[in-house]
């Protein structure tokens, strides 16, 4: 007995495709056969696609009428000569929205001219309420490029020569060309400076004249209104620094130091001019700590800072105070000999300390010279 086998067509690219295809169009028969053999369901159906579009255009409608019209904006985060102008920016192109529809690039576009605001954040309140809040990128330092003088921001965006101010201390860039407002100027050292002027507690800003390099190994240095320099070394740890210095400058003991060396955040050091300089800051420590006033504390500069600085011990943008180690007690330094002083609750004792002269940093002959006098503050 034999039988005949019909051969098999083979199955083509074609075929394959198309296979999803069919078995979809199946699957939407079924469906629709489904619907058609139900009430219900073919009711349900119908409501959905009538629901739909009114839904939709009734959403339009609701957040472009007055029920959802933005008639209250509160903006948050400027200050500055350009405050009030960037707030009226702010509030024209709010005026036209709806809290249904904030359109953030169109606030962005608004402030665009002002290069002191970073970022903009809206937050609406419905019905009619808008919180704007602004992140701005203040000027810490004018600049000199090329013979051209502009306010810069901590991260080198150059604000224009219209937000200098009498305050803000000075820096300057001999080489290279002077950059447009909204660009980042170049050269490590400026931006290091910037880099420590942003890091600065604002209390302490007005009493900044220029910041420079020293030409004998203290690094960057920030020379103070009243004649005081501030040895900050790099621009690592800058938040720390100034923690540092604002602990040195609360203490008393500071009153008429020519220079206050941070660049060990842990063992800050005060420099005198002189042995009797240093002998007199200490008689002024011992009096405050015996009568409970300042004494001639208060008739030197340094005093003015020293109380915004009493303020900064807890925190300094942010960074708990334990960035530094606090003053528990000072070393002083004069003609060769050290004395270990430490104060506590206004009385001063003193013995001799060989050891802990030699644990001290290495401080720069720049800030203590033939003569001059150094106190340390630090832990132990």
């Amino acid at each position: 007995m034999e039988r005949s086998i019909a051969a098999r067509p083979p199955i083509g690219t074609l075929d394959i495709l198309w296979r999803p295809f069919e078995a979809a169009a199946g699957l939407t028969r079924g469906s629709f056969q489904t619907v058609a053999r139900h009430r219900r369901l073919r009711i349900a159906l119908l409501a959905t696609l009538i629901a739909l579009p009114l839904l939709a255009g009734g959403w339009l409608l609701l957040r472009k009428s007055s029920f959802t019209a933005v008639e209250r904006v509160r903006v948050s985060g400027v200050h500055g000569v350009q405050a009030r102008a960037i707030e009226a920016a702010l509030d024209e192109a709010a005026g036209h929205m709806s809290t249904l529809d904030v359109n953030a690039a169109a606030l962005r576009a608004a402030v665009a001219a002002y290069p002191v605001v970073r970022a903009v954040h809206a937050v609406p309140s419905f019905p009619h309420g808008l919180r704007i809040e602004v992140s701005e990128q203040l000027p810490v330092a004018a600049v000199t490029i090329a013979g051209q003088r502009t306010a810069v921001a901590a991260d080198g965006v150059v604000l224009g020569p219209g937000l200098i101010s009498g305050t803000l201390p000075a820096l300057s860039e001999g080489q290279g060309v002077a950059p447009q407002v909204g660009q980042h100027v170049q050269g490590a050292s400026l931006l290091a400076a910037l880099t420590i002027l942003g890091a600065e507690p604002r209390p302490l800003v007005r009493f900044d004249a220029r910041v420079f390099t020293g030409s004998k190994g203290e690094g960057l240095t920030v020379a103070m209104r009243d004649g005081l320099l501030v040895y900050f070394g790099d621009a690592t740890r800058p938040h720390a620094k100034w923690t540092a210095l604002a602990r040195v400058l609360a203490d008393p003991s500071s009153a008429g130091a020519r220079y206050i060396d941070v660049r060990v955040p842990e063992r800050p050091a005060a420099g005198f001019a002189s042995a009797s300089a240093l002998a007199e800051s200490t008689a002024s420590t011992a009096s405050t700590g015996a009568s409970g006033s300042t004494g001639a504390t208060a008739a030197t500069p340094e005093s003015t800072v020293a109380e915004l600085a009493v303020k900064l011990t807890e925190s300094t943008n942010g960074e708990p105070a334990g960035a530094a180690a606090p003053a528990a007690g000072a070393t002083s330094t004069t003609a060769g000999s050290t004395t270990a002083t430490s104060t506590t609750a206004g009385s001063t004792t003193a013995g001799s300390s060989e050891a802990e002269a030699s644990s001290e940093p290495e401080v720069s002959s720049a800030g203590a010279g033939a003569g001059e006098a150094e106190s340390t503050s630090g832990s132990g």
